[in-house]
């Protein structure tokens, strides 16, 4: 009877219908459930890893390095090789890099022309200083003089970009006999003692003397009050002038794109109005090339030719190495001789092997045809990010040029409320699905694509399907 009265049930009309519904239910649930996207094939297995793990790293580095170094992610990376756009692991897990040690690698990460030429050089001679000659410095100086416009021959090696902006803010003071430097809000262009006045983000910036500097109004076309009208941001400098100066002024320094600010690119017209401001008032024009030089934007070698500029002084460094500890100022024979009135030295900068890589690394970029890539890779993957804006309302603005975009999250476009939160949720999903990006802005809510300027179409391809599928579990 019971077994009769089951089948019975089973064979009711609405029954099946329930039967049928769950299973329809059950076969659109597991269509929802994407497939993790692939990553593209390269052809390159890095040895096995037998070094200490992440933990015991973790551990030495909480005992003995500084208690201000920050991380990415939960669970902080332990990367043992790379090899051009790509980045492993400890377990040998392989990570599209589009992040370049904040761009950093330009070139590719252990290019083989970069590391034939240390190799090389590290053989016939490590160091001597610049008080002996040796060909290395001699040749690159010479080669990075050729990729610069005008006058702009006189070249001075340091080690980081931040030593590069310190020597090229003293430079203008000296050359004008003035002390005020303006600089533009949320710039960064370092942590030492002049740059850090320099550097307009509360974040960055240690409750230090920081004399002298003026920030003016930040040319943002996202955020800021007059949108992407450069000339009336311009104006803000030459109040500056008026009212916060003598009338007189050492210099003024800029990126063309502000890096750490979030891939800001400056408003059009904004430069060549604020160098004729600066000019007029005597002072000199110093262009932060640390992240948008060495070809990175595409469109141009450095960053401020898209402005249509040509500044009195220069400073490089990160992609000039290909990651070898390695900057520069470039300025002109005339602004140069101020250094002469007392010694000026740099025990490293100038050093033979760091030469010999950023040597290297301009005849890659050439060779490579480097420029012309992140010209083109960059355009693709920008469109790309705009499609998917269209598709996700957390997506406020794609920004950018060449390899170096941002995308800024928020949670309300009208308000444009930062995704603070967020960001870090979608990084880490990113991450599990072997995609490494930056992220800065004021906010921490820019998501900072830089990646080394070999990146591909199909990295592109992969890139966006994989924040696709992560900004779609938000």
């Amino acid at each position: 009877m019971q077994a009769r009265f089951l089948i019975r049930r089973l064979l009711s009309p609405s029954l099946s219908r329930g039967l049928s519904q769950a299973a329809e239910a059950e076969a659109t649930a597991s269509q929802n459930v994407r497939a993790l996207p692939r990553m593209p094939p390269f052809d390159y297995t890095p040895p096995p890893y037998d070094g200490p793990s992440a933990a015991e790293i973790m551990r030495k580095r909480t005992e003995f390095l500084s208690p201000s170094m920050f991380y990415f992610y939960k669970k902080p990376l332990n990367i043992v090789d790379g090899k051009m756009q790509y980045l492993f692991d400890e377990d040998g897990r392989r990570y599209l890099d589009a992040f370049g040690g904040i761009a950093t690698v330009c070139c590719g990460h252990c290019h083989p022309d970069v590391i034939e030429a240390i190799i090389n050089q590290t053989k016939r001679l490590q160091h001597s200083t610049v008080v002996y000659l040796n060909h290395a410095i001699a040749d690159f100086a010479e080669a990075l003089a050729s990729k610069m416009p005008a006058d702009l021959k006189v070249v001075f090696f340091t080690n980081s970009g931040t030593e590069a902006n310190e020597l090229a803010l003293m430079i203008a003071r000296l050359y004008t006999g003035c002390h005020d430097i303006i600089s533009i809000r949320n710039s960064y262009h370092g942590n030492a003692a002049g740059t850090m006045g320099a550097t307009a983000q509360c974040n960055w910036k240690f409750n230090v003397i920081q004399s002298g500097v003026h920030h003016a109004l930040n040319p943002d076309q996202y955020r800021g009050v007059f949108g992407s009208d450069g000339e009336k941001y311009a104006r803000d400098v030459q109040e500056i002038i008026d009212f916060g100066t003598s009338g007189k002024v050492a210099g003024f320094i800029s990126e063309a794109i502000q890096g750490v600010g979030g891939i800001m690119e400056l408003a059009p017209g904004y430069l060549p109005a604020v160098y004729k401001s600066i000019k007029n008032a005597g002072g000199l024009c110093i262009a932060d090339e640390v992240q948008s030089g060495f070809a990175r934007t595409g469109s141009h070698f450095w960053g401020f030719e898209a402005h249509d500029v040509v500044p009195d002084i220069v400073t490089m460094a990160k992609g000039i190495g290909n990651g070898i500890p390695l900057g520069a100022v470039v300025t002109t024979p005339e602004i140069g001789q101020v250094l002469m009135r007392r010694s000026y030295f740099n025990t490293f900068g100038g050093n033979p092997v760091c030469t010999a890589a950023g040597h290297a690394v301009l005849k890659v970029l050439e060779k490579d045809r480097l420029q012309e890539n992140a010209l083109s890779v960059g355009s693709y993957l920008k469109d790309q990010l705009k499609g998917l804006q269209e598709k996700h309302e957390i997506i406020g603005d794609v920004r950018g040029r060449g390899l170096m975009l941002g995308i800024e999250l928020v949670t309300d476009r009208q308000k444009k409320t930062p995704a603070k939160t967020e960001i870090l949720h979608v990084m880490d999903q990113l991450k599990d699905m072997g995609v490494l990006v930056g992220k800065g802005g004021h906010y921490g809510n820019v998501f900072r694509v830089t990646p080394p300027l070999c990146f591909t179409k199909e990295d592109s391809d992969f890139l966006v399907e994989a924040m696709d599928l992560a900004l779609s579990k938000l």
